[in-house]
């Protein structure tokens, strides 16, 4: 290998002394941990190289076999990889212990912290930034979200034409821990680099992933009872979210426009501080609705939202399935109607 190759060689094995892997979605930081830890081990031996520890239970983490594992030269080959899963696991004392670790951390060793279980300790996040890389995961929303589904549809084994990334896009929803795999099973159909257009993809697409919050109460908002009520199945279903939890999310969202109903707000950035909300988007859209609907029709809501609380808590012998749509129609139509901008 000439001096060049063998320079470009070190520096795609080049490796700080720890990561943390984390975000809001358990598969995509599985899969970000999958990732880094392949690339970390290179041509490696697995099998001599990596070591995990920690689970889904705090009795499937032993801390002193991570630091025996840490602070021992790797027998036979250059380097050991020390994966520590559920990291959020982790108590303070154990964390400390860590800690020390990575003070005077071993040249031939690299550890891998991979959130879960909670969250990690805060004197084990500062230290692996002092010394080593936070691998972030989260997707974000609007254009973020749309810029991160773009870029891994790019780099993805084949190629969906705008009528195919438009439709995985809106099928997936918040599961886009499921779209690795699913590149990967059309690849396997159709071969890598192979353009999937909408008609291929179909196939594929099995349930419609979960929706965000906010896609139920921008339907309701826009009096848009379909919308809305499609919004909801999908965070139901595939989403998995209780009647109660569903309740909560749209009582908060009355909640903000009661709250300004009669305040001396009158920008969003007041609202924003006002509600004790960090986005002035939020708070924009909670002050325009409030003033489009007025005094009386959010105090309906309100007793809209009060009934299903309680009726899906047991009061009505109706499911909760019922309970929610009938809650998500009502609270639609009472938005469609033209409403009063007077104050109480």
């Amino acid at each position: 290998m000439s001096a060049a190759g063998r320079a470009d060689h070190a520096a795609s094995d080049a490796a700080a002394p720890a990561y943390l892997v984390r975000g809001e979605d358990a598969s995509l930081v599985a899969q970000a941990a999958h990732a880094l830890v392949g690339r970390l081990l290179g041509e490696r031996d697995p099998a001599l190289v990596v070591e995990e520890h920690g689970g889904p239970s705090a009795d499937d983490l032993d801390v002193g076999a991570v630091v025996d594992a840490c602070t021992t030269p790797p027998f036979l080959v250059d380097r050991r990889i020390v994966v520590v899963r559920d990291a959020g696991r982790l108590g303070a004392a154990d964390a400390n212990r860590l800690v020390a670790v990575l003070r005077d951390p071993l040249p031939s060793t690299v550890l891998v912290l991979v959130a879960g279980g909670g969250t990690v300790p805060q004197p084990l996040v500062k230290a692996v930034g002092s010394v080593g890389e936070f691998v972030d995961t989260s997707v974000g929303i609007g254009r973020e979200r749309a810029r991160w589904l773009s870029e891994h549809l790019k780099a993805g084994p084949v190629h969906l034409d705008s009528a195919a990334a438009s439709r995985l896009g809106g099928h997936l929803g918040e599961d886009l821990g499921r779209l690795e795999g699913l590149l990967e099973t059309l690849a396997t159909a159709y071969g890598d680099g192979a353009t999937v257009g909408r008609d291929e993809l179909e196939p594929f697409l099995g349930e419609a992933g979960a929706v965000p919050p906010w896609e139920l109460t921008d339907a309701i908002d826009a009096g848009t009872p379909a919308e809305a009520l499609a919004a909801l199945r999908r965070m139901v279903g595939a989403g998995g979210r209780s009647g109660p939890e569903v309740v909560g999310i749209v009582h908060r969202h009355f909640a903000n426009m009661l709250r300004l109903d009669g305040a001396d707000v009158t920008s969003p950035d007041e609202a924003a501080s006002y509600l004790g909300v960090r986005s002035s988007f939020v708070a924009k859209k909670a002050l325009g609705q409030t003033r489009r609907l007025g005094s009386q029709r959010i105090a309906e809501a309100i007793g809209l939202i009060a009934d299903a609380d309680l009726d899906v808590k047991g009061k009505s012998a109706l499911p909760a399935e019922v309970v929610l749509e009938v809650l998500v129609a009502r609270l639609s139509r009472l938005v469609r109607v033209s409403a009063p901008t007077g104050r109480r």
